[in-house]
């Protein structure tokens, strides 16, 4: 017996005993009698699924109700090589295609994300009337996996167009000086799906551990868009809304998860719905210095980006109008057009 998202009806039951889950708990009940029935002599085998272990009832997730918890995780990067080899197999790849620098790009993705990769990849390759798929069309197949297709007939405004450079300039001299872990691979301000531009890193090492001074320049990374606007046109745009929804996120886990927070400590707070929708549990107080702190965080990481750009306007100004002509600049070229500038190490762990 199979069952998917079991976190649907085995949710942690409440201890407030308000009564508005009551048909959703009598169901949770059910369900753990009905485990309790099997024995090894009904040669039954039950297995379940959820995204959200976390989540899930004490009870249900005891010794004799599942034995086995196994944890299918993000492929890492020589999982990611061999998972594109698999969907690789029988398709004419051209010889110059590298799986392992390909896998690099590929840092977050699941094994049905590189599926799609190649099979788009194949399809580009079809659609161009070519005998082998090569590096261009599995690049453009990750473009379009990470972002969306390319939408060219959308037409901008030149000043629109300059304003999108100057943001997406931005975030790459930011992510540039404040020696993040990932490393700037392309920039584009070629629409994409609801992207009007993109920014694309690759990660330094395939590490699933950030420290505190990592995760403070990611946000300001997310944030140097904003701020080029505002340096360079007195005030910010929409084009910030999804940086903005990223580096707020970060800066919830920093403070609510990950006991990253200066004023309250080591402690973990709590998740940041939750708190806020128990607040009376919590305390109230708890959760006001949680959300100061979340501010703080965002306040220190647009300082530094403003630092980092009034100190580097130049070099903003003239990678804006390499991108306003070039529309897509890859890592090479962004080398020869920031050649000299080095991160300020001083600016790592505001």
């Amino acid at each position: 017996m199979f069952i998917d998202e079991i976190d649907a009806i085995g949710r942690e039951r409440s201890m407030g005993g308000d009564g508005l889950n009551v048909e959703w708990e009598a169901s949770l009940n059910e369900l753990l009698v009905q485990l309790d029935g099997f024995d090894e002599a009904s040669h039954v085998v039950l297995m379940a699924a959820t995204n959200r272990a976390d989540m899930l009832d004490s009870a249900l997730v005891r010794r004799g109700r599942f034995d086995r918890h196994i944890v299918v995780d993000l492929p890492d990067l020589s999982e990611r090589v061999a998972i594109f080899g698999v969907h690789a197999r029988g398709k004419p790849l051209a010889p110059e295609v590298d799986l392992e620098k390909l896998a690099r790009r590929t840092a977050g993705l699941s094994g049905a994300d590189i599926a799609s990769v190649v099979n788009e990849g194949a399809l580009l390759a079809a659609r161009r009337r070519q005998q082998t798929i090569g590096v261009g069309e599995l690049e453009e197949a990750l473009d379009r996996v990470l972002a969306g297709p390319e939408r060219r007939s959308r037409l901008r405004p030149d000043e629109e167009r300059l304003r999108l450079a100057y943001h997406e300039s931005g975030h790459v001299i930011v992510a540039w000086m404040l020696n993040l872990t990932s490393i700037v691979e392309k920039v584009s301000i070629v629409a994409r799906g609801h992207n009007f531009g993109s920014t694309w890193h690759v990660p330094k090492e395939d590490s699933q551990v950030r420290t505190r001074s990592q995760l403070q320049a990611e946000i300001a990374s997310l944030l140097g868009g904003r701020a080029a606007e505002d340096l360079v046109y007195g005030e910010p745009s929409s084009q910030a809304q999804d940086d903005l929804r990223q580096a707020t996120s970060i800066a919830r886990e920093m403070v609510f998860d990950l006991g990253m927070s200066a004023s309250l400590g080591p402690v973990l707070v709590d998740s940041g719905q939750e708190i806020l929708a128990r607040s009376d549990r919590a305390g109230g107080s708890v959760a006001e210095a949680a959300e100061r702190e979340v501010v703080r965080l965002l306040e220190t990481a647009d300082g530094a980006c403003r630092e980092v750009l009034t100190a580097h306007r130049d070099e903003l100004d003239r990678l804006t109008h390499l991108l306003l002509e070039r529309e897509t600049l890859d890592r090479g070229e962004l080398e020869a057009a920031l050649v000299g500038l080095e991160a300020q190490p001083a600016l790592e762990a505001r």
